[in-house]
């Protein structure tokens, strides 16, 4: 294949599109998730439901008008009159709750809105997690894409460069093809890296609730990590959102447990207004009181106390699953960051310099193409054995994060 136009299929492939790119960055890329994301919307309704269950815990008396009528016949004798012989009556009944029912059911109604509310933020956290790790994946996949690109194109000029001595009789036709076997290899890794990082960008866009991929520029450096700060485990405990939302499940086991209690209590109704028999004007007046002789709700209180048993020992499981959780975070982010300060960038610089010495002693005709090409090769796996430990860092900065409660 002619020259020119292997660079030209190589700009198609490897270039980024050649339309304009937006900027992203990770915090833009949360802003969008959190605002498209139908899960989000979900939560939202469902504490707006919880919010309207409050106000209908807290309404207050509601009395009951009664009109009825008795002793209604249809013919007989003497004859039938409706104003003297039917007994009239128009009378207001209200049953009376004891036992604080109602500012018990308005307790159970609040802790109900406040698990609601946080179950929408866990929502929001894991989404928030889930595009932090979807952005870093899509942004070192970029760079890797990035830097073979960048290879492929500086290694198509040290094939013009054997070409041109070939064409001198100064160097060997062998080592030509040695050398456009490597570019090869060279472009065949930097299309899998161009397909992965495609991959990748739509992933975040997905994870970002959006139904377009455009091209984007990541604006946040892999490179730039910052210093995680380890957090006290009780420190992490008050933020972690499954931590809050156990204990408040046990705070709301415990007041549907004292309104089941209260709901044992029996509820009088009082009736007070007018009857009219016989023809005379007079007062009604009732009392009903239910007797609770076998059903005292004791079916009730007993799963109330059972759920507050299984909401603390759910909040005991959550509480080891997050120590696990956050130790082997940390666990895996002190490794990751001393291996990359320690080992892979020196690593990095001396793969850097060999390939340079290498590269020069080649040029002067004193090493051997093979040699030169194994350095190329340790230089590009170095890199990008470097590139990769760099988005592992950031992978575990962002998981570390989330597992101490960061939003």
């Amino acid at each position: 294949m002619h020259f020119s136009a292997r660079n030209c299929i190589t700009v198609l492939l490897f270039s980024p599109a050649l339309c304009a790119q937006m900027r992203l960055t990770l915090a833009d890329a949360v802003t969008q998730a959190l605002r498209s994301n139908s899960q989000i919307a979900v939560a939202s309704a469902r504490v707006d439901a919880a919010r309207g269950l409050l106000r209908q815990a807290g309404t207050g008396l509601n009395p009951r008008l009664v009109l009825q009528s008795e002793n209604t016949r249809f013919g007989g004798t003497p004859a039938f009159s409706y104003p003297r012989d039917a007994d009239s009556y128009a009378y207001i009944g209200q049953t009376f709750e004891t036992g604080g029912k109602r500012q018990k059911r308005q307790q159970l109604a609040e802790e109900v809105v406040k698990r609601s509310e946080v179950e929408a933020q866990l929502q929001r956290q894991q989404i928030t997690g889930r595009v932090s790790a979807a952005y870093w994946a899509a942004s070192g996949a970029a760079q890797q894409r990035d830097f073979l690109n960048e290879e492929a194109s500086r290694f198509e000029r040290v094939v013009q460069y054997h070409r041109d001595r070939v064409r001198e009789g100064a160097s060997a036709e062998i080592d030509l093809l040695r050398i456009e076997v490597e570019r090869d290899r060279l472009i065949l890794s930097a299309t899998t890296a161009a397909q992965d990082a495609e991959r990748a960008r739509i992933a975040l866009f997905r994870e970002m609730g959006s139904s377009e991929f455009p091209p984007v520029i990541f604006a946040d450096p892999v490179e730039t990590v910052v210093t995680m700060e380890m957090l006290p485990l009780d420190q992490v405990f008050e933020r972690r959102q499954q931590i809050v939302l156990a204990r408040e499940a046990i705070l709301q086991a415990k007041a549907n447990l004292r309104l089941q209690q209260a709901n044992a209590k029996v509820d009088p109704d009082a009736f007070l207004g007018y009857k009219r028999t016989a023809g005379f004007d007079t007062l009604y007046a009732a009392v009903q009181i239910p007797l609770p002789v076998r059903n005292k709700n004791q079916g009730q209180i007993e799963a109330a106390s059972a759920e507050i048993r299984v909401a603390e020992s759910q909040l005991a499981a959550t509480q080891a699953l997050i120590r696990s959780e956050v130790e082997a975070a940390r666990s895996e982010y002190e490794a990751r960051q001393k291996l990359l300060t320690t080992r892979l960038a020196p690593m990095r610089d001396r793969a850097d310099e060999v390939y340079r010495i290498a590269e020069a002693a080649y040029r002067e005709g004193g090493l051997d193409i093979l040699r030169m090409l194994d350095a190329e090769r340790a230089r590009l796996d170095t890199r990008s054995a470097y590139t990769r430990a760099l988005l592992d860092l950031r992978q575990s900065a962002s998981a570390l994060s989330i597992a101490q409660g960061n939003e």
